[in-house]
């Protein structure tokens, strides 16, 4: 982690958040257990900093049974009160039966479509969209892809999928490259 390289202003200087920036954040993910923990963390950061996610997400990797999604679906109220008492992850309960109700929405897509990582790859029609910001302000907070996404995953059953979550996550994920232009990840990706 070299302090000497240009960088996304937002991954300032905290280790967490500079390792995040550098080896994750924008770098395109096709694995449907990666891409449901990160909506499902996405949804979590809702009102919150993404900092606090990220130092409460190996919590939540335990937590969640390592965002297995078959294992997700069949929660019980138990097991939802379980993670209720759980001071590692964030304690809304709506957030918590939201991942429960994602994790079963996550299976009805996969099931429904066969390619549930391909359905969400296709609002950036397949491939990742690479922007050419130069500074952060011009960075959107939503795009009419995330639009549409968060509009469809919603018909799907699907909760805290806004469509600033969806482009936080479309981020995230690498289907779009939102690294600024003067960032060393920007022509890496």
């Amino acid at each position: 982690m070299a302090r000497d390289k240009v960088r996304c202003w937002w991954a300032g200087s905290d280790p967490l958040y500079v390792a995040y920036h550098d080896r994750e954040w924008g770098v395109p993910s096709r694995d449907a257990r990666h891409l449901f923990e990160m909506l499902t963390l996405e949804g979590a950061q809702a009102g919150l900093s993404w900092i606090t996610i990220l130092r409460k997400r190996e919590n939540y990797v335990a937590a969640f049974d390592g965002f297995d999604v078959e294992r997700i679906a069949r929660y019980t109220p138990a097991r939802v009160e379980k993670l209720m008492a759980n001071p590692g992850i964030i304690r809304n309960r709506l957030k918590i039966e939201g991942t429960v109700r994602n994790a079963r929405a996550f299976l009805n897509l996969q099931g429904e479509t066969g390619d549930a990582v391909g359905w969400l790859w296709q609002y950036v029609g397949g491939r990742p969209k690479k922007n050419q910001w130069k500074t952060q302000r011009e960075v959107p907070a939503t795009t009419g892809e995330s639009d549409a996404m968060s509009r469809a995953l919603k018909k799907r059953g699907f909760t805290f999928v806004g469509s600033t979550i969806c482009y936080s996550f479309m981020q995230a994920t690498g289907m779009v490259n939102d690294h600024i232009q003067t960032c060393f990840k920007y022509r890496g990706l």
